[in-house]
């Protein structure tokens, strides 16, 4: 049998399931990876896309991207860059012990928020005494309505798998935290044969390169309908797409305040009839949370208070 030249063969619906430079591993809808490149000099693709893509040979041509519905973003000090695509939620960890910059933690649930995705906050170390102090951090993120759920992912293992499956089943789910938070722990609990599945894409690349420290795609069942995204890092998230006067209504515990500020295009830092600042006076928004608004409003403008 001749092999299809480029443009011959029918393309065919895949999923990206890591991606490395202009190197993807798309998976297709019968589970078998294959190794494609963009056709063009662009490399637009992310963990989670879907697309249009043919075979050429013992590798593919990725011909067309499908529409997304969601996407999120990460930046560094020299640019902003797209990570990951189509989620269902996002699972930002974090942990009694070290503790957490609730900065990074806010700007996680912002991205979110922003890209319509759904978020929950995994506090994990539930057995070690610093636990009281980190519950009393996040606190005002449940009064928010953001679901905070506990775990001890060394300690009890069997006890954390039960509270994460029924979060996880039937969905797309990008897990995130820092260093130190138990990510790895997680995803080795959750995904046993996950270090299997990077293996067999470095060897399909030819190189362990990048392959730990780049975002992947893990199946958690047989039947492939939950999957778990990991990000290594927790770099800050990319926020240049938000309108800096949108912020406040990405931030729950600001949103329903700033509904009641005198002024439509109020900034809330010294305008009369501030919702916003009355909300801070009175307790209802803490010092911390408008002390990151008006951080990251800061960034977004450009400007200095």
């Amino acid at each position: 049998m001749s092999k299809a030249k480029v443009g011959d063969a029918p393309t065919t619906s895949g999923l990206v399931v890591s991606g490395f430079g202009r190197h993807y591993i798309v998976e297709s809808a019968s589970g078998e990876r294959t190794i494609c490149h963009p056709r063009g000099k662009k490399s637009l693709c992310v963990v989670g896309d879907r697309v249009r893509w043919q075979i050429t040979g013992d590798e593919g041509v990725i011909e067309e991207l499908e529409p997304r519905r969601n996407l999120l973003f990460r930046q560094d000090e020299w640019k902003t860059k797209a990570f990951a695509a189509n989620l269902d939620q996002v699972l930002v960890m974090v942990a009694s012990e070290p503790v957490f910059s609730e900065s990074q933690l806010a700007r996680a649930l912002i991205a979110a928020e922003s890209a319509g995705i759904a978020a929950s906050i995994l506090l994990n170390k539930a057995d070690l005494p610093q636990i009281a102090a980190a519950r009393d951090r996040l606190k005002p993120y449940v009064e928010m309505g953001y679901r905070v759920l506990e775990v001890a992912l060394k300690a009890q293992p069997e006890a954390s798998r039960a509270i994460l499956n029924p979060l996880l089943a039937g969905r797309a789910s990008l897990v995130l935290g820092p260093s130190g938070t138990g990510k790895s722990t997680l995803i080795n609990l959750l995904a046993p044969d996950a270090r299997a599945q990077v293996g067999e894409v470095s060897q399909a690349l030819n190189s362990g390169r990048h392959t730990t420290t780049s975002t992947q795609w893990y199946w958690l069942d047989a039947v492939r309908s939950t999957g778990l995204i990991d990000s290594p890092g927790f770099q800050e998230f990319g926020l240049k797409q938000v309108d800096p006067q949108k912020l406040p209504a990405l931030m729950p515990d600001l949103r329903d305040a700033s509904t009641r500020c005198r002024f439509y295009n109020c900034t809330h830092r010294q305008e009369p009839g501030c919702g916003v600042r009355e909300a801070l006076a009175q307790g209802e928004i803490s010092e911390s949370r408008y002390r990151i608004y008006g951080e990251i409003r800061q960034e977004l403008e450009g400007t200095r208070w």
